[in-house]
């Protein structure tokens, strides 16, 4: 599992969220919220055919998979086809609405001219966060694997044929494993169970349960009470009833009215489009209203960072994304509920929490996570045009902008305290044109909501005092910001904007003062420059663009959002056709579900990094609704 950086597929709930390989493996599953905790470590799901040795599903030299959706659907529908044995295997994965619980139906059909005798064998590695210390137990023909706070169970509704509670993996691999357990701590256990015999055209199926319970709400009784009533499930019904569920949840939310598609293309784009539908729910935090950046790939941290944390800034875009889909209510709570929780009390957001609003590890600071805040408030008004939704998050606001105040205040007045914020990137430390570009985008939107909301106070004279006197500072502070970014970072030898005064490096993140901070026009000639020099610098020959130039991460391959930012800037340019160009990009960089990378590999265009990237998604959604909404 230590090379397995990322997922082909996500399935799940609101407090349930799984990520799939291509080949169906299960890598990654999340309860009791979609973003902490992950228990899994290794799954493995064998067969033992007519004496043979294991074969692993997902890792076999005679296995060919293909794998889809259900139309409209989070249920996951993977075929494996063994060529050796002509053995065909079905495997459905899906999460139900109303149960915390992974079920995987499979279906085993006999495609030789001979009988075949069949035993499934399915092996459990957990993650501990202590010290290794997980304990098995086989109990009520249920594998039960303890971890202090959580219990995962594997069952089926068919009796075991077997069991072994430690040093699985070994036996396993001959097909066989032991009524015993191995006295220690070794994190893994094993069940198995006996299809049976397979004539040739005969197909079989057997459903396997894992089931997810926190300790602190279920005794070690009350879990196996619980496995007791799961297994009088009708997990037919709950399949149809998960079906009807997610078909009923993307026509709710299918606002964008495209036209029906014409070629290959416009249905690929409408298959990303439906994909983002249905991932932007596997996202969402439904208790606090917190959305992760994207499904994560790397519970070590050691490769991607920790990608189901909810970076602020993410998660504006992501709501600009939202909306448009009529996901209005999960808008709302996110600033009223999430951001007003994560608010530190000098008016400043932290780089990252967790989807639960506990602050998440973190390397820095950057200024552009508190400045987006405000500018998310005002632009979801913009589309809503609730004063009440202002009104509500307002101190929120305020507080926001004191803090920025006095950002400005020591960057205009060179005092060396809090200049210093990580760029977008987190990468560098220094004063960037993309963070004040955000930081005068809050301001001019502070501007906007104190004239909406004077009318709500105007029985309050003292409040209409403060909101007139802080106009007046806003207004000025404007004018000084603008001022700055252009002695600052425009260099007259390159006819261009830069990105901070430490590195002259052409950037993406500069079309920030064009989109969607709108600090200058995009076609005022110093911006005209600074995109001419971005397709000489970042353009690649596969038509993506970089982050940066050098830019070295993750491969260093082109980025989706790269190519979406220059889309949204052409759009303001009144160039239709640029804007497709790249928007086109997006298209072919999908996976083959509709689900967007963070990044595409340069050299055969396959998704590089981080598959269901909710930054990527969330522009996708606004480019489309501009070039293909009736």
């Amino acid at each position: 599992m230590k090379t397995k950086y990322y997922n082909d597929a996500i399935i799940g709930n609101k407090n349930v969220r799984a990520t799939l390989s291509k080949k169906g493996e299960l890598l990654r599953l999340y309860y009791p919220s979609i973003d902490y905790r992950q228990f899994i470590d290794e799954l493995i799901v064998g067969l033992k055919v007519n004496d043979s040795r294991l074969i692993n599903l997902y890792d076999d030299i005679n296995n060919i998979y293909n794998q889809n959706y259900v139309e409209d659907t989070n249920v996951l529908n993977t075929e494996i086809k063994n060529t050796y044995f002509n053995l065909k295997v079905s495997q459905i994965d899906f999460v139900p609405t109303k149960e915390n619980i992974l079920v995987r139906k499979y279906i085993l059909k006999n495609e030789h001219d001979i009988e075949l005798n069949i035993d499934m064998l399915l092996y459990s590695k957990l993650i501990s966060d202590e010290n290794n210390k997980v304990s098995g137990m086989y109990k009520d023909e249920s594998l039960v694997q303890y971890m202090h706070d959580y219990t995962l169970s594997i069952f089926s509704k068919n009796k075991p044929l077997s069991y072994q509670i430690n040093n699985a993996k070994e036996d396993l691999q001959d097909g066989n494993i032991f009524d015993k357990d191995y006295i220690g701590m070794s994190m893994d256990s094993a069940i198995s169970y006996n299809i049976g015999s397979l004539q040739p055209g005969e197909e079989k199926e057997i459903e396997i349960i894992i089931t997810l319970h926190s300790n602190k709400e279920f005794t070690q009784e009350k879990v196996m009470e619980d496995i007791i009533r799961i297994k009088k499930i009708d997990f037919d019904k709950q399949l149809s009833d998960t079906k009807r569920y997610w078909k009923n949840y993307v026509k709710k939310h299918d606002t964008l009215e495209l036209k029906e598609p014409k070629n290959e293309k416009e249905k690929k784009l409408q298959k990303i489009y439906k994909r983002t539908i249905l991932l932007f729910p596997l996202l969402y935090n439904n208790e606090t209203g917190g959305i992760s950046a994207g499904a994560e790939i790397d519970e070590a941290r050691s490769k991607c960072g920790g990608y189901s944390y909810c970076w602020p800034r993410d998660a504006i875009f992501i709501t600009k994304a939202m909306y448009e889909l009529g996901m209005d209510k999960e808008v709302e709570k996110f600033y009223k509920n999430f951001c007003q929780m994560t608010q530190s009390k000098n008016g400043m957001w932290e780089q990252r929490f967790y989807t639960d609003g506990t602050l998440a590890p973190a390397w820095g600071y950057q200024i552009d996570e508190t400045a987006s805040v405000i500018y998310g408030v005002y632009d979801y008004y913009t589309y809503k045009k609730d004063v009440k939704f202002l009104k509500d998050n307002l101190k929120m606001c305020e507080k926001a902008k004191n803090y920025l105040e006095k950002y400005i205040d020591d960057i205009l007045e060179n005092k060396n305290k809090m200049q210093l914020s990580y760029d977008i990137w987190e990468e560098c430390e220094a004063v960037h044109a993309y963070s004040l570009a955000s930081i005068f985008a809050a301001f001019n939107n502070m501007l906007e909501i104190y004239e909406l909301v004077k009318p709500l106070y105007e029985n309050n004279r003292l409040k209409l005092e403060q909101i007139a006197k802080a106009t007046v500072k806003i207004q000025k502070e404007l004018i000084d910001i603008k001022e700055y970014a252009l002695n600052n970072f425009y260099d007259k030898d390159k006819k261009s904007f830069i990105r901070n005064k430490k590195d002259s490096k052409m950037d993406i993140s500069l079309l920030g003062l064009v989109y969607p901070f709108e600090m200058f026009s995009p076609k005022e000639k110093k911006i005209t420059n600074t995109v001419e020099r971005i397709n000489m610098t970042l353009r690649t020959y596969t038509g993506g663009y970089l982050r940066y130039e050098g830019d070295t991460y993750a491969g260093g391959n082109p980025w989706i959002i790269a190519n979406l930012w220059l889309a949204e800037y052409y759009l303001r340019c009144g160039s239709k056709t640029k804007a497709r160009e790249c928007f086109d990009f997006a298209i072919i960089g999908s996976n083959k579900h509709g689900l967007l990378p963070e990044q595409v590999d340069n050299n055969t265009m396959d998704p590089a990094w981080v598959i269901g990237l909710g930054w990527s998604h969330a522009m996708f959604i606004d480019v489309l609704k501009k070039l293909y909404n009736k």
